[in-house]
């Protein structure tokens, strides 16, 4: 592997022009209040002058061509222009000094403003284009590309757009109603990289190294090519594809490609790592915004999402080297599948993984469609993730978070639930309290009554004269209704 990525450091060298990552381009934002790191190639030992915003600083080529420069950090501003000059001379116009985020995952974060079309659509997206005439949001779009081994650029012509309806039609819809909204609450530019892929596991966005470095993690390359041969067997997805390719052939035209189902090779353990996330480390962010878990609630991944997902996010801030960034995550949301409740168990690996510093985590289990694993409600999503920046990123005091399961106390032949995030008290919208459910010794869990108690609920049923377990939203597609005075949902929980 090490001798195949010397190769394409080689070949990246192997022109006497002086060259950029992709990610480096017009139009692109820089992380603000941070050394800007400029870096390419050139010819081995060729000098490269780097000038931005009235500061000038060189660099020569190392043996392989390679060059890099710290500038020093700035503060939120522009438009500047970038020159690098060397045996030519490259100039970037239209840069801004703001804040970069990286959004990343399968389909859910994949899904453009335009939708997945025939299949899935936005919620008012025909005025939700109209009006994405956005000057403050910047738009990178990483091409799909599956690597053996790291790459040290993106594959395709990836360059920064302005933020525009013609973009950001094309462009992940939640991170796009993110950007927009911390760019009116921050009052700065916000320059979002959709760096996804539908269809695909959590342990293809994580480096090999990590993932070899931990023997509990062995498992994963044990089930990887098994899964990689099998189809997606979703009735919701099966039905509006076969729709689809009808239409198709009744107009003559080719079958259209549905998003669910990935290249075969970037199922592979550590494959979208190498080509979609290891040419952006030298990338300074500001953070992640994270969307993915449906694949892994196959019966073989399940288990392990907990252990992979911690991985991956202790892999990338290592990676980027910039400390414990915010790592934001949507919860998998509600969709009726043929599973048992391995959605329920992803659920609460993703709640479990809230102990990770610098984290947050946005629930969407009230905001899904049984029927469609793309639910079309993508602007409470991308809202629910800037509530969590705003807080975690910005500091700022506001409540992001809805009830997370503290602990059960057994109280004779009751129950006791107490949830953090929950001052104020806790609401049931609509009535009772639905969606919980309550255990003996012999775990057989029941539906329980469930009786509001300030920032705890009280659980019993005739079923279970001493409970000892209990548990809430735990099936693939729950009834629940659950909130803080926030507004916001309480995570689905299992105390076993």
């Amino acid at each position: 592997m090490r001798f195949f990525f010397l190769l394409a450091l080689v070949a990246g060298a192997a022109n006497a022009e002086v060259r950029l990552p992709k990610i480096l381009s017009s139009h692109a934002v820089l992380q603000r209040d941070t050394p800007l790191h400029i870096w390419g190639w050139s010819d081995p030992g060729e000098t490269v002058s780097i000038s931005f915003n009235g500061v000038t600083d060189s660099a020569r080529g190392d043996r392989l061509g390679r060059w890099s420069v710290y500038l020093p950090p700035q503060s939120a501003g522009g438009p500047y222009q970038l020159s690098i000059a060397g045996t030519n001379k490259l100039l970037l116009d239209d840069i801004l000094i703001g804040d970069v985020w990286f959004a990343s995952g399968q389909s859910n974060m994949a899904m453009p403003l335009a939708g997945f079309p025939g299949s899935a659509v936005v919620k008012n997206a025909e005025e939700e284009i109209r009006n994405a005439n956005q000057p403050a949001l910047r738009l990178l779009l990483i091409p799909r590309k599956p690597s053996a081994y790291p790459l040290n650029d993106f594959d395709g012509n990836a360059s920064w757009t302005d933020c525009t309806p013609e973009t950001a039609a094309k462009f992940s819809a939640v991170a796009y109603f993110f950007g927009r909204e911390i760019a009116s609450r921050e009052h700065v530019a916000v320059g979002l990289i959709d760096s996804t892929w539908g269809g695909t596991p959590a342990e293809a966005w994580v480096s090999l190294d990590s993932l070899s470095a931990d023997s509990s993690l062995m498992p994963v390359f044990a089930t990887w090519s098994k899964m990689a041969n099998e189809q997606t067997d979703l009735p919701a997805v099966r039905l509006a594809e076969k729709q689809e390719d009808e239409a198709a052939r009744q107009a003559h035209a080719a079958a259209p490609k549905h998003p669910w189902h990935p290249n075969p090779e970037s199922w592979d353990p550590a494959w979208l790592f190498n080509g979609m996330i290891a040419p952006a480390v030298n990338y300074a962010i500001k953070g992640v915004i994270w969307y993915q878990g449906e694949t892994n609630t196959a019966l073989a991944r399940a288990p392990m999402y907990h252990k992979v997902f911690s991985t991956l996010i202790a892999d990338w801030r290592r990676q980027w080297q910039e400390g414990e960034f915010p790592f934001l995550f949507v919860q998998i949301s509600s969709f009726r599948s043929d599973e048992t409740e391995n959605w329920a168990i992803v659920r609460d690996a993703q709640r479990q993984t809230l102990s990770v510093a610098n984290t947050a985590m946005a629930v969407t289990i009230d905001i899904g469609d049984p029927d469609n694993v793309h639910p079309s409600d993508k602007q409470t999503v991308g809202m629910r993730l800037a509530l969590a920046a705003r807080a975690i990123a910005y500091h700022e005091d506001v409540r992001y978070s809805g009830p997370l399961f503290r602990q059960a106390t057994p109280e004779g032949n009751s129950i006791r639930v107490w949830f953090d995030d929950a001052a104020g008290g806790l609401v049931a919208k609509g009535g009772a309290s639905e969606g919980f459910e309550i255990a003996g010794e012999d775990k057989k869990f029941v539906v329980a009554s469930a009786r509001i108690d300030g920032a705890g609920v009280v659980l019993t049923s005739d079923r279970v004269k001493s409970p000892k377990y209990a548990r809430y939203g735990w099936q693939n597609a729950p009834t629940v209704n659950l909130y803080n005075t926030a507004g916001l949902p309480a995570s689905p929980f299992t105390s076993e």
